[in-house]
C-alpha cells in the first residue's frame, strides 16, 4: 500500500506541475492526482502478474521439448521444480489479481513476451536457479525464498523493464522503487494453503483524504505560505530558491499549520528525506534550516495547533 512519504511525492509532482502550467482548474488537477496513484496500482499487479507470466512460459517450453521426435530421457522426463513452485500456483490463483486483470484490460505481458522471456532467461543462468532445482522436493518456505530472491536480484533490477515501464507510463519512473518494496512485502506475506489476495492501495480512508487535503490546502494558500518562508530567507531571493525546495517548504508549513495531528518533527523529516530524492545535494540542509526557523517562529506566535500524537 502507498505511504504517506509517497503520497507526499505524489501531491509535490500535482503542486508542481499545476503552478508550472499556471493552471486554475484545480478539480481536473486533483482528478489526474488520484489518477496517478492508481496507476501505481496497475504496476503492482503487472509485477505479480509477470512471475506467473514467466512461470507460464516455461511450462510452455517444457511441453514443447516432450513432443521432439528425438526428445532426450532429461526433456521426457524434466525437473518440474520450477514450475512447480507453490507461489507462483498461489498468484495464478488469486481470484483478486485475476479480476483486476480482466477488469483493467492489463494485458501487457501477452502483448510484449519478449521481456517474459529475457526475465526466464536471465532466471535459468542465475545460480539461485541452479541451488533451487539441485533437488525435486521443496518446502514452502524454500519456494518463497526462492521467488523472493529472484525477484530481487533479477526482476526489480532489470533496467530493459525499468525502460518499458518508463514507456508505458512515465510516472512509473518514480513508482517502481516503491513498489517493487511493496511486491516483496506481499511475497514475504504469503501463507501455504492459503488465498493470495492483492495488498490495498491505501491504508485506509484517512489516507486517501490526505491526498485530497495536502494537495487543496498547498495550492489555495500557497502565496500566504510563501510569504513565511520569504521572512525566514531574508539573504535568498525567492526566486533563487529552487522550485522543488520552495514547494517542499510550502508543503512542511502548510502540514505544521493545517494538519494538527501530524508531529512536527515527522514532517520535517519526511520532507528532507524527499529533497534529498528530488532536489539538489545541498537542499537538505536548506530545508532543515528553513523549516527549524519557521517552527520555532510558530511556536512562539502561537500559531501552531497540534493536537493528539501532533504534540508527539
Amino acid at each position: 500500500m502507498i505511504n504517506r512519504r509517497h503520497i507526499r511525492v505524489k501531491v509535490m509532482q500535482s503542486v508542481y506541475a499545476l503552478l508550472q502550467s499556471k493552471s486554475d482548474n484545480l478539480n481536473k488537477e486533483e482528478k489526474f492526482l488520484y489518477a496517478s496513484i492508481d496507476k501505481m496500482y496497475d504496476l503492482y499487479v503487472l509485477i505479480l502478474c509477470l512471475l506467473v507470466e514467466v512461470r507460464d512460459m516455461e511450462r510452455n517450453h517444457i511441453e514443447i521439448s516432450k513432443k521432439k521426435f528425438l526428445a532426450t530421457p532429461q526433456e521426457l522426463k524434466p525437473n518440474t521444480k520450477f514450475i512447480d513452485n507453490q507461489v507462483f500456483k498461489l498468484l495464478d490463483e488469486s481470484a483478486s489479481l485475476n479480476e483486476y486483470l480482466v477488469n483493467n484490460n492489463l494485458n501487457y505481458w501477452k502483448l510484449d513476451s519478449e521481456y517474459i522471456n529475457e526475465i526466464l532467461k536471465l532466471i535459468k543462468e542465475s545460480a539461485a536457479y541452479a541451488s533451487y532445482m539441485e533437488t525435486e522436493v521443496t518446502t514452502f518456505k524454500e519456494d518463497v525464498a526462492f521467488v523472493e530472491t529472484i525477484f530481487k536480484e533479477i526482476i526489480a533490477p532489470n533496467e530493459k523493464l525499468a525502460e518499458y515501464f518508463e514507456d508505458k507510463n512515465i510516472s512509473w519512473v518514480d513508482d517502481i522503487p516503491f513498489v517493487n518494496t511493496w511486491v516483496v512485502k506481499s511475497l514475504s506475506q504469503i501463507k501455504p494453503n492459503s488465498i493470495f489476495k492483492l495488498g490495498k492501495l491505501y491504508k485506509d480512508d484517512e489516507d486517501k483524504q490526505f491526498v485530497l487535503d495536502l494537495f487543496r490546502k498547498v495550492v489555495l494558500n500557497h502565496k500566504e505560505l510563501e510569504k513565511d518562508i520569504v521572512d525566514k530567507t531574508p539573504n535568498w531571493d525567492a526566486e533563487r530558491i529552487a522550485e522543488i525546495d520552495m514547494i517542499l517548504i510550502k508543503m512542511a508549513i502548510c502540514e505544521f499549520l493545517k494538519f494538527p495531528s501530524i508531529p512536527t518533527r515527522v514532517t520535517i523529516n519526511e520532507y528532507i528525506e524527499i529533497s534529498k530524492d528530488y532536489s539538489t545535494n545541498k537542499s537538505s540542509f536548506f530545508i532543515n534550516g528553513v523549516l527549524d526557523k519557521i517552527l520555532k517562529d510558530l511556536t512562539t506566535s502561537k500559531r501552531l495547533n497540534k493536537i493528539g500524537r501532533g504534540l508527539l
